[in-house]
């Protein structure tokens, strides 16, 4: 009887192997996908867990929406799905979001590798995970990132940090540094992806908000002109008329004398006028800057952006 035991015990204790050797029997990954584990630079470990998973590079958004959820609010490049039953990435074309699928394909790599932790281990990293959050995080943009996963799938938290931080900080603890060694041999090319494509749109953000800024103060510069040249010039015809009235009573003397102030004021207001034309055209300029900008990043956003889009009336 003892025996009889024993073999159910031991296939348990080897679920994990036995399956991935069903799935990996006759699998052979494609290049784009073995491409992506080698930019990456996953470990034998992430990579076993990464095929395992049959990944699939999907450029299809209608498609990759099939395979994975899309709400109208997140946009979603990648998803695991539970128990190795797939990974998929979102091809994304844009040239200038290269690294994207790299980044991708890691982030979903570490779901699976979070889904085989044990008790113990996800204890431990967990603990690891949310010190690192509470304590060390000061980057807004992924304190931004976890809070919408707070929303969207608060039950998921934790696993997300798993993902995003092992994938998007370059700087942790020893001890998360130590652990992410396990699917990674050279964590900090994942995250030089992160960065350069996460410059592409904040780089363009930062453009942009320092060109409305720029606008926004030579806008209330060119009130300001508009509104003192127009004084200047109520100013001026008042002094026109007094002066026409010297002249055409005879009093030469008094007329010759307001002349020069006259003129000296015309060639305020005239200067003025300049002043604010080229002030016209540099806030014009700058608003076809800002424009570029901003179709710029309207691009970068519709190359990633895999929910549905609505559709013209006829």
């Amino acid at each position: 009887m003892a025996c009889l035991v024993a073999v159910p015990l031991v296939g348990l204790w080897q679920r994990n192997a036995i399956y991935d050797a069903v799935r990996l029997h006759g699998y052979s990954p494609p290049a784009a996908v073995v491409n992506l584990a080698t930019k990456d630079s996953m470990t034998s470990s992430g990579r076993h867990l990464f095929y395992v998973n049959h990944p699939q590079l999907v450029g299809d958004s209608a498609t990759f929406r099939a395979d994975c959820t899309v709400t109208e609010q997140t946009i979603v490049l990648g998803c695991y799905h539970p128990l190795e039953d797939g990974i998929f990435v979102y091809n994304v074309s844009d040239p200038r979001l290269a690294g994207v699928q790299e980044v991708t394909a890691a982030h979903e790599m570490l779901h699976a590798a979070y889904d085989r932790l044990s008790s113990n281990d996800k204890m431990n990293i967990d603990k690891l995970l949310n010190d690192y959050y509470t304590n060390d995080l000061h980057d807004q943009r992924i304190l931004d990132t976890i809070n919408a996963y707070k929303k969207s799938e608060p039950k998921d938290v934790v696993n997300e940090m798993h993902s995003v931080f092992g994938t998007e900080i370059a700087n942790l603890p020893p001890p998360l540094e130590n652990y992410y060694k396990r699917y990674f041999v050279n964590r900090a090319a994942v995250i030089g992806f992160s960065q350069n494509y996460d410059n592409e749109f904040t780089s363009r953000s930062a453009k942009a908000a320092q060109y409305e800024k720029q606008l926004n103060a030579l806008k209330a510069k060119i009130s300001t002109e508009e509104t003192n040249l127009r004084a200047q010039l109520t100013s001026i015809n008042t002094e026109q008329a007094h002066l026409d009235s010297l002249r055409s009573s005879g009093q030469i003397d008094q007329y010759n004398s307001g002349v020069a102030a006259y003129n000296g004021d015309v060639d305020s207001y005239n200067n003025g006028v300049a002043q604010y034309k080229r002030d016209i055209n540099s806030y014009n300029s700058l608003v076809e800057q800002y424009n570029a900008i901003a179709g710029e990043l309207k691009q970068l956003y519709g190359a990633i952006d895999t929910r549905l889009q609505t559709q013209s009336t006829r």
